[in-house]
């Protein structure tokens, strides 16, 4: 069908649409309210000040949804989700929603555990910017069938295309379909970025990371689609960069947080 393949544009990291959200980023450093999971939140803090943002873990359900309301983005990753939890990620969903404080929903292996998939299909309903995840995890939420195993997908990025466009247009959220190829779309425009090294499937909380890094494009970029693009853009050159200078998981993580800070300060 014509119309749910449009065409595909690459971008990478220097594009100049990418380089000047990565210049404000450091100008601006916006306060990210990060509700991640237990094994995601250092790695994670770490990415963002690495990269010119400023991270804010507050996951107590009496402080989530006064916070969100005053960061300059939120990001909701339910990895290690439990009851209490998903009330303190729906109570921040809320007052993002009211307060107009854009916000990223990284529905971790959705599709796989009843509760989590019925808690991110509960916090659709408060309207965020961005849906970050693997092509099980898109294709769940789009309610087409797919395939999971823990946190992984064993479908490809290409497999789960029409699915992220579908999500996209019946959210109206931009859908950031992470892979080989990593897809970004709001339905009508697609963006591939290529890049990357496998080596980033060895460092817990890549993924995550990435999550949050697309919510502190958000406040920087002109589009959500643009933010999206931008964070998984400097991720893929990160990656690649890191790989080259590293020997393993433990050095590659050390890299890729030099590497974030360095092409963000213009390198």
């Amino acid at each position: 069908m014509p119309d749910l393949f449009p065409d595909i544009t690459r971008c990478s990291w220097n594009d100049p649409g990418i380089r000047q959200c990565l210049i404000r980023l450091k100008e601006k450093a916006p306060l990210v309210h990060c509700m991640t999971n237990l094994v995601a939140t250092n790695f994670t803090a770490n990415v963002l000040l690495a990269s010119g943002a400023s991270p804010a873990m507050i996951p107590a359900v009496e402080e989530a949804g006064e916070f969100a309301g005053i960061a300059g983005a939120l990001l909701i990753n339910v990895g290690t989700i439990t009851g209490t939890d998903s009330e303190a990620m729906l109570a921040a969903a809320a007052a993002a929603m009211k307060a107009g404080t854009p916000w990223v929903l990284d529905p971790v292996a959705a599709g796989v555990l009843g509760f989590r998939t019925g808690i991110a299909l509960e916090l659709l309903k408060f309207r965020p910017a961005v849906i970050r995840g693997n092509a099980s995890e898109i294709i769940s939420l789009s309610g087409l069938e797919g395939g999971g195993k823990g946190v992984d997908s064993v479908l490809s990025s290409d497999d789960a295309l029409p699915a992220a466009l579908r999500l996209a247009r019946n959210s109206n959220a931009v859908i950031a379909l992470s892979g080989r190829t990593d897809y970004i779309t709001d339905g009508t425009v697609v963006l591939s970025i290529e890049g990357g090294h496998e080596m980033m499937t060895r460092v817990t909380a890549t993924g995550c990371a990435l999550g949050a890094l697309i919510a502190s494009m958000l406040p920087v970029a002109p589009t959500a689609l643009i933010a999206a693009a931008a964070a998984s853009a400097l991720f893929a050159e990160a990656g690649e960069r890191s790989a080259k200078v590293s020997a393993g998981p433990g050095s590659f993580a050390v890299a890729f947080l030099d590497n974030l800070w360095s092409i963000t300060a213009g390198g």
